[in-house]
C-alpha cells in the first residue's frame, strides 16, 4: 500500500514536469511574437485585443463544455490570477518591448522561477528543501548579471519594466496552479479570462488604430498566436504541471525559456544573441537540474 502511494506520487510529479515543459515550450513564442505586433500598433491595443480575443474563446470553452461557475471562494484567486497573467505581465512586456530587444527581454524570464517559488511559499505553504534555495537563487543571479552587465542608460526603463512584469506573473502563476487543484487548469485560465473580458472589451474598442487594414499579416499571426497559445492553450498544460508537480519545483522550468526564446528570436527576428546572452541561458538551464532534485522536501 505504501509502494503503491509513493508510485502515485511519483506518477503526478512525472506528469508535472512534462505538462510543466509542454506549457514553457509554448510560452517561448510569446516574446518575440509581442516583438513583431508591438512594431506596427501600440503596446495597450494589442495586450487589450489578445485579452479579447482568449476571453471570448474561454467562454466557447465553458459553456461547450458546461463547467459550473466558480465558487465565490474563488473569486479573489481567479481576479489575482487575471490582474498577473492576463492584464500585468502581457501589458509591462509589451511595453518594455518598445525599449528593448526580443532576446534582451527575453532572459529577465530566468527570474520567474524564483518569484514563483517565493509566491509559492508565502501564498500556498510551499516548503521545498533547503538546496532548492540555492539552485533557484543562482539562477536568478545569471540573469541579475546579465542585466547589470548591459547598458543600462539605454535600456533603464525596459528593464524595469520586465522586473515589475515577472512579479505580477510569478504571483499569477502560483494563484492559478493554487485552484487548479479544485477548479481545473484549463478552468482556471478560462474564468480568470472572462472575469476580464468586459474590461479587455471596451479598451480594446477605446484604443484601436484608425486604419486596421495597414496592419501587415505577420502582426496578426503574433496576435494570433499569443491570443490563442500564450494565454489559453499554454496555461491549461503549465497550470496542470504546477498543480501535479509542486508550484516552486516545476516552475523552474521556466529557467528553460531563455533557451527556447533566444532561439526563436535568432531564428524568426534576426536579433543578434550574444556570447554573453548564450552563457547566462546556459547557466540557468543547469540550475534547472539541482531544482528539480530539490524541489520537494523529503
Amino acid at each position: 500500500m505504501v509502494n503503491a502511494a509513493v508510485d502515485k506520487i511519483k506518477s503526478g510529479t512525472y506528469s508535472g514536469w512534462i505538462n510543466g515543459l509542454l506549457g514553457v515550450v509554448i510560452f517561448s513564442g510569446s516574446l518575440p511574437a509581442t516583438r513583431i505586433a508591438v512594431l506596427e500598433m501600440s503596446p495597450f491595443f494589442f495586450t487589450f485585443l489578445r485579452a479579447s480575443i482568449a476571453g471570448m474563446l474561454a467562454i466557447l470553452l465553458i459553456v461547450g463544455f458546461r463547467q459550473k461557475r466558480p465558487q465565490s471562494a474563488q473569486l479573489r484567486p481567479l481576479i489575482i490570477v487575471s490582474l498577473g497573467v492576463v492584464i500585468g505581465f502581457p501589458l509591462l512586456t509589451a511595453i518594455a518591448l518598445q525599449h528593448v530587444t526580443s532576446a534582451h527581454s527575453i532572459v529577465f524570464l530566468g527570474l520567474l522561477p524564483l518569484t514563483t517559488a517565493i509566491f509559492g511559499v508565502v501564498r500556498h505553504g510551499e516548503r521545498p528543501h533547503p538546496a532548492f534555495w540555492i539552485f533557484s537563487v543562482l539562477g536568478s543571479l545569471f540573469v541579475v548579471g546579465f542585466a547589470l552587465k548591459q547598458n543600462v542608460s539605454v535600456s533603464l526603463t525596459g528593464d524595469l519594466l520586465m522586473l515589475a512584469a515577472v512579479v505580477v506573473c510569478g504571483l499569477g502563476y502560483a494563484e492559478g496552479a493554487s485552484l487548479t487543484r479544485t477548479l481545473g487548469g484549463w478552468q482556471v485560465i478560462s474564468w480568470a479570462l472572462i472575469i476580464s473580458l468586459p474590461l479587455m472589451l471596451v479598451a480594446t474598442f477605446i484604443t484601436r488604430p484608425t486604419a486596421l487594414s495597414t496592419l501587415s499579416a505577420s502582426a496578426w499571426l503574433a496576435v494570433g498566436y499569443v491570443s490563442l497559445f500564450s494565454m489559453l492553450i499554454g496555461f491549461i498544460f503549465w497550470y496542470k504541471g504546477l498543480a501535479a508537480g509542486g508550484i516552486a519545483a516545476v516552475g523552474q522550468l521556466q529557467l528553460l525559456q531563455p533557451f527556447f526564446g533566444l532561439a526563436l528570436s535568432a531564428t524568426i527576428l534576426h536579433e543578434s544573441v550574444s556570447p554573453l546572452m548564450l552563457a547566462v541561458t546556459l547557466g540557468v538551464i543547469l540550475c534547472v537540474a539541482g531544482s528539480r532534485k530539490f524541489g520537494r522536501r523529503v
